[in-house]
């Protein structure tokens, strides 16, 4: 697998490469350490070129401390005149990188109006793999990832994360979302009359439809569960009704997720605008790192 690593010398982008480092695996994957000199100018404002060059090649040699050891493929040095996020996009493409990895530096308002940010502007202008990390991997723990199942992007999902080395100590899990009209026990004004035949019988089927629906999402996600690597084996899935950024936020939080990995269909503008997206709720409100794939949209 070919990483490429955007930093800048900001603690986000070391937090970045630190996870990504975590996902590497040095006998096989090759790494490459992106990064533009006008970013570093715009640190090191009035510094002659020199000092600006002296610093981007001590940020590589952070970056690659913190890579694994005995790595097979030397680290390669990757830089551009361009502004970062077309920098990082290019390169990534003329380096045929396999996954992108960005740092974010934060998910409150600012960063929610701000949409001309870099790790957002290389999600959406990306056609591989992008991992937005907002925090280091854990020092005290294994790793927590929650691998979100969709019948377009399970299969994507699965290439993806079959192609990245996981932590022995990470553990996974897997959830899945209905969100049908149905979706959800018999509402209570149903089962406030029940004793009318013909509501007892409305009631019937929309158990009847609920509970088809929710065994069907279990087969899926169990079949799901199955193409992932060991660590997703360990735990049971997980089903839950509503709105699936929601409760995937919700799973996050309850369960101190570290990582969320997740399908992003394109869609257009004005179907994200009525409807939202899932990855965007999931990207802009998760307080943890969230692995983006892509999924092609079906001709």
């Amino acid at each position: 697998m070919k990483i490429l690593i955007g930093v800048d010398g900001s603690a986000a982008s070391l937090d970045a490469a630190r996870l990504a480092a975590a996902l590497v695996n040095p006998a096989t994957d090759g790494v490459a350490v992106y990064f533009s000199p006008l970013e570093l100018e715009k640190r090191l404002p009035g510094r002659k070129r020199e000092v600006v060059d002296g610093a981007a090649a001590a940020l590589f040699e952070e970056i690659c401390g913190l890579l694994p050891r005995g790595c097979v493929r030397q680290p390669e040095m990757i830089c551009s005149s361009k502004s970062a996020a077309v920098g990082i996009l290019e390169s990534a493409a003329e380096w045929k990188a396999d996954l992108v990895v960005v740092g974010a530096r934060g998910h409150g308002s600012l960063e929610r109006l701000f949409l001309g940010s870099v790790s957002r502007a290389v999600v959406h202008g990306a056609n591989l793999p992008v991992l937005v990390v907002r925090a280091a991997p854990p020092d005290d723990r294994g790793l927590r990832v929650l691998a979100c199942h969709h019948p377009a992007s399970a299969a994507a999902i699965a290439r993806v994360a079959g192609h990245l080395t996981w932590p022995g100590n990470a553990v996974g899990q897997v959830i899945a979302v209905t969100e049908s009209m149905l979706a959800g026990p018999v509402p209570e004004w149903v089962r406030n009359r029940v004793r009318d035949p013909a509501v007892a019988a409305m009631a019937g089927a929309w158990q009847e439809e609920h509970d088809a629906e929710v065994a069907a999402v279990g087969g899926h996600l169990e079949a799901f569960q199955k193409t992932l690597p060991a660590g997703f084996q360990k735990t049971a899935p997980i089903i839950a009704e509503g709105n699936p950024g929601d409760r995937i936020l919700e799973r996050v939080k309850a369960d101190g997720i570290d990582l969320v990995v997740l399908g992003r269909t394109p869609t257009d503008a004005l179907s994200r605008w009525l409807l939202g997206s899932t990855s965007e709720a999931v990207l802009t409100n998760a307080p943890c790192s969230v692995l983006l794939v892509p999924v092609e949209k079906p001709v």
